[in-house]
């Protein structure tokens, strides 16, 4: 399995997200209940695209985790996984619509940018927690773009009334997700110490990479907290989400562009 594949299967899993997404919609269902057509375009497109991984996987002899392409990868997997997860769970319709969407930007800069993939890896990324440290990682940023997603929904489009009351079910459901993308953040920030005390001999260096990444989970934390204040004002929250997944994208990619990384940071191997 080579790279110059990568856009037979993309093209594939889209249409297959496409269709779930149109799916979701279709009918004269009740809004909360789920249309079986949805769910099994969405998951075929999901599998078509995790064969392709599973091929680079086997090809490389490593999994593809090394590149920004890569990851990138994982991302446009994860983001219509964790939709299908919170139309199962919520009955939201157009959250498919939205993370078909967002893979798809994702999809395509891998195909206008593609990155070199090789088989060799850098003794660093030799380590049994590497892949589970990006994997996981990659998972709750997935899960953390759809609450991003779900924030902007409430914010600019939706605006259901009942935002103004501390209790809302739609916050409750969007606090749910959001506890859910802290856990794996706090697991891939343990497996990553895991690796750093294997790799380089300690757990943690404030590295420009760990310093964003713990800035990162702190402005989560925060939301999280603030929600549990008995006066918070819930667009005050939805704004703060915002903020923290700027945040996110700035330790995901963004640091790669800082003066203090360049040439410094050992995260820098992928770039």
């Amino acid at each position: 399995m080579i790279w110059d594949y990568f856009i037979y299967f993309a093209v594939v899993a889209i249409i297959l997200w496409t269709l779930g997404a149109g799916m979701a919609w279709s009918g004269k269902a009740p809004k909360g209940r789920i249309r079986l057509s949805a769910v099994l375009f969405t998951a075929s497109g999901l599998a078509i695209f995790f064969i392709f991984i599973l091929g680079i996987w086997l090809t490389l002899k490593h999994p593809p985790l090394r590149t920004m392409g890569e990851t990138r990868l994982w991302y446009s997997f994860f983001l219509p996984l964790v939709g299908l997860i919170i139309y199962l769970r919520w009955r939201y319709r157009w959250i498919l619509t939205f993370s078909t969407l967002l893979a798809t930007v994702f999809i395509c800069v891998n195909i206008f940018k593609p990155e070199i993939h090789t088989q060799t890896l850098m003794p660093a990324l030799q380590s049994p927690w590497f892949a589970p440290h990006v994997i996981v990682y990659m998972f709750a940023y997935a899960l953390m773009g759809a609450a991003t997603i779900m924030a902007i929904f409430y914010l600019f489009i939706h605006k259901p009334h009942t935002l103004s009351r501390p209790h809302a079910r739609e916050m409750r459901e969007l606090d749910q997700l959001v506890r859910s993308g802290l856990a794996f953040l706090t697991f891939g920030m343990l497996f990553g110490a895991l690796w750093a005390k294997e790799a380089w001999g300690h757990y943690w260096s404030w590295d420009p990479k760990e310093t964003w990444a713990a800035i990162t989970w702190l402005a989560y934390l925060t939301y999280i907290h603030y929600r549990l204040l008995s006066r918070h004002k819930p667009r005050v929250a939805l704004c703060m989400l915002l903020v923290a997944f700027i945040l996110l994208q700035m330790c995901w990619w963004g640091i790669n562009y800082l003066p203090s990384a360049q040439g410094v940071s050992v995260h820098t191997y992928g770039s």
